[in-house]
This record gives C-alpha cells, sequence and structure tokens, in this order.
C-alpha cells in the first residue's frame, strides 16, 4: 500500500450503471492519487478487483479501527 496505510471506507450512495456496486454497502478503498484528482476512487467491488468509481457515488465514513479491521478484504 502507497503512502497513506490507514484503510480507508466508502459507503455507496449511488450505482448508476454499475453492476459491481450495491447502494447502502460499504467498500474499501484503495490510494490512487492519479484517479482521485479526476474525480474517481480505486474501490474494491462485489467482484472482489478493485476499479475505478466516481468519487460522488460514495461517501466517507469514519469507522473505528476494530471495525475497520473486520471490514477489512482478505488479500
Amino acid at each position: 500500500m502507497a503512502q497513506n496505510s490507514k484503510k480507508r471506507f466508502m459507503l455507496c450512495v449511488k450505482n448508476r450503471d454499475c453492476k459491481d456496486l450495491e447502494r447502502r454497502k460499504i467498500y474499501q478503498v484503495l490510494p490512487d492519487d492519479e484517479a482521485s484528482k479526476e474525480g474517481y476512487l480505486r474501490v474494491i467491488d462485489e467482484s472482489g478487483e478493485d476499479y475505478l468509481y466516481p468519487e460522488s457515488y460514495f461517501i466517507l465514513l469514519q469507522l473505528p479501527r476494530e471495525a475497520q479491521e473486520a471490514l477489512q478484504v482478505a488479500s
């Protein structure tokens, strides 16, 4: 993982034309500065792979460490 080792989790609030996202579900977001500059997030979706999705589809969640560990995708 790059410069930011802190895990980030986002709540999906939109999924227009995205079959691999579920609204009201929490997703892990990977650091990607280039995507962020363009308004996108690198999200581990329902396929288990990471893809770029519009940042407007998500809201940031502040979770305790225990919750982050429980939600972390196994690598």
